[in-house]
């Protein structure tokens, strides 16, 4: 397995764990239950934010907070630079 599977399986990792801290929140909003913070959720969305896009979705969460849309933008700067990284001459 070369370093680039590395970096996507990591990746990967950090977007499921940023679905389930999404879900986790909405789990716990419903129940009534001690919350994550909402600077928790945007941090883990920097390095995780598709994660973070298909937990928003997935369990209707967060999508009216207008600090939320940062997420949005967050994926998309991700995508750009995986792009960049793709599409790079060598």
């Amino acid at each position: 397995m070369g370093a680039s599977a590395y970096i996507i399986a990591f990746f990967v990792i950090l977007n499921i764990i940023s679905l389930a801290m999404y879900g986790s929140d909405k789990r716990r909003a419903i129940r009534g239950d001690r919350r994550i913070p909402e600077r928790t959720l945007l941090l883990a969305a920097v390095p995780a934010p598709w994660g973070a896009v298909i937990g928003m979705q997935a369990f209707r969460h967060k999508t009216r907070k207008p600090l939320f849309k940062l997420v949005y933008v967050l994926a998309a700067v991700h995508l750009a630079i995986a792009l960049i990284v793709i599409l790079r001459p060598f």
